[in-house]
């Protein structure tokens, strides 16, 4: 069946969920702890969260684009934030993310890219959301169909850099991680973090995210190797 077709079977709509409480005291604290790690562009959107989504929104943008939002995004959106505080450069509102397919292996070996969903060159497969702005050509995505839905995944359209799937079962359980990450002042290139004694050394991380890096690779990611 065609990824684009609106699947048959509705996920839950809105995770009730303790995560949610936990993540806003997390990023309410964020300001006040002077041991957290450096979070490129954390200084910009001072670890705020942009208006909630209205569930019609998120309906209305479902429709549009014939897919459902990953349940625990969703509740992201409509009970936290649509936008502001997020790993790299924080999270981009609904009505600017886009919808992306994975390129097929290049005949050289080489790590796949991502080709908008709608451009006349995609090529047909899952799809996958971007809703976090690494900069250039780097993309923080969510899959919304396939294998790997709910899943966080990082790559770049050109192909630079091989795709990597979080380990994270979730959108909340990802970001619930940069919070954790981000007090514990850890070095995390793959949450765009960098610790105060990084920074110190090296303060030119200030202004912009350890590129090359991924998080370990789950097992499926090894599906990423084949044709």
């Amino acid at each position: 069946m065609d990824s684009r077709t609106p699947r048959t079977s509705r996920a839950p709509r809105v995770l009730r969920t303790p995560r949610t409480s936990r993540i806003r005291s997390k990023l309410a604290s964020m300001p006040y702890n002077t041991r957290r790690a450096h979070s490129v562009c954390g200084e910009r959107h001072g670890f705020r969260l942009g208006p909630r989504v209205r569930p019609a929104e998120a309906d209305a943008f479902e429709a549009e684009h014939r897919v459902e939002l990953p349940a625990a995004y969703r509740t992201f959106l409509t009970e936290l934030g649509g936008s502001g505080a997020g790993p790299f450069h924080g999270l981009l509102p609904l009505e600017a993310c886009r919808l992306y397919t994975m390129n097929p292996k290049p005949a050289d070996g080489g790590p796949r890219g991502f080709t908008h969903a709608h451009h006349p060159d995609a090529p047909r497969g899952d799809l996958f959301l971007h809703v976090v702005e690494r900069g250039c050509s780097d993309l923080c995505l969510v899959a919304v169909t396939g294998p790997l839905t709910g899943r966080v995944v990082t790559g770049n359209a050109s192909g630079f850099l091989p795709p990597n799937v979080s380990s994270a079962r979730d959108f909340l359980g990802w970001y619930e991680r940069w919070l954790d990450h981000l007090a514990d002042g850890r070095d995390d290139p793959a949450l765009g973090l960098s610790s105060p004694a990084t920074v110190a050394r090296e303060p030119w991380r200030r202004s912009r995210p350890l590129a090359g890096h991924a998080e370990a690779p789950v097992a499926w990611a090894a599906g990423f190797s084949g044709p």
